[in-house]
């Protein structure tokens, strides 16, 4: 993201300063986005994996964990103590289970999160989206009211002014390969509030489709149709519109020609979401290959708690954006 932008999300981060947990510790890019965003003070991060293993390659490394928390994830004692203080939260799973599905780090970690030892955590540098997905649905459990599991992410566009400047947020582009109306509902809402949560911004959100109110009849488009009338009956209070080509939802010129109905949303939207995977997947390339756009995320959404998912090509750069916005996506 622009400076600027990134310099906001980490001073608000820093007035938090959460605990993350980070399992992939074996991707020497976990350690130095650790390391980064410590030193930053955006996060308190807290790796997952063997001390004096993790210390020596971070030395290799040129930079230093020892004031960076670790936690051993091969000691029994320590699972049984964490098992024990998450079966007090949510019995789904027994304590001799739980201990068992600590084998893998990702697992402990959100076991963690769900005891409520850290705020927050990330992985997916070495595990598909899925995995993380599945880890969250498992120990986590989604926030009430929202039965969708979901990713945002953010564009930054350079040479495009829209609403919020270079900034777009959209979504899903990484979980849901073809939501229903309900599962779109779930999405756009969730959507609105987090990056309200992260920026501060109005949410406008735009649903897309191939067609603008009523140029084309499909049922594709029938479906996003179907989803807007669900957001304005769960959350009226919400600025949701649809359905729109890219262009009507985000060109003010385009909107005034194509939209004749009134709108807060057409022409303004900062808020953009597909109407399936396929969709949302090519267009953010499109973006980022023909257009030099930086895409943030995709950050999960939709968990009662705070899990985010790395890109496994994300530098670390992006990595540190992204525990960012992680953290502040903290109810």
């Amino acid at each position: 993201m622009s400076s600027s932008v990134m310099e906001t999300l980490f001073a608000k981060a820093r007035a938090f300063s959460r605990r993350m947990a980070l399992p992939e510790t074996d991707d020497d890019r976990i350690l130095l986005a650790a390391r980064k965003a410590k030193d930053l003070g955006i996060i308190q991060p807290v790796l997952l994996g063997d001390p004096e293993e993790l210390k020596t390659r971070a030395a290799g490394l040129g930079i230093s964990l020892d004031d960076i928390e670790i936690v051993n994830s091969d000691d029994e004692a320590l699972k049984e103590q964490l098992a024990n203080e998450y079966f007090t939260v949510k019995q789904d799973f027994s304590v001799k289970s739980l201990i068992r599905k600590m084998k893998d780090r990702i697992n402990m970690a959100t076991i963690m999160l769900g005891a409520g030892q850290v705020d927050c955590m990330m992985a997916g540098i070495n595990h598909a989206t899925a995995d993380v997905v599945l880890a969250g649905q498992m120990y986590i459990g989604p926030q009430p009211g929202i039965n969708t599991i979901s990713s945002v992410g953010v564009m930054d566009i350079p040479g495009w002014q829209g609403s919020e400047g270079n900034l777009l947020a959209f979504s899903d582009a990484a979980v849901n390969a073809d939501p229903d109306p309900s599962e779109l509902a779930d999405i756009a809402i969730t959507t609105a509030d987090t990056i309200h949560r992260l920026f501060g911004w109005e949410p406008r959100v735009a649903l897309l489709s191939f067609s603008t109110k009523g140029s084309t009849e499909h049922a594709q488009v029938e479906k996003v149709r179907t989803a807007l009338a669900f957001c304005r009956e769960r959350r009226p209070d919400l600025k949701i519109d649809g359905e729109f080509q890219l262009d009507s939802a985000i060109v003010p010129k385009v909107a005034a020609r194509k939209v004749k109905e009134s709108s807060e949303v057409a022409g303004q939207a900062n808020i953009i979401i597909y109407p399936n995977l396929s969709a949302g997947n090519i267009g953010v390339k499109l973006v980022q290959i023909f257009g030099n756009a930086n895409a943030y995320g995709p950050m999960l959404q939709g968990f009662a708690k705070s899990i985010g998912d790395f890109s496994r090509s994300a530098p670390v750069d992006e990595m540190v954006g992204n525990m960012a916005m992680v953290a502040l996506n903290v109810e």
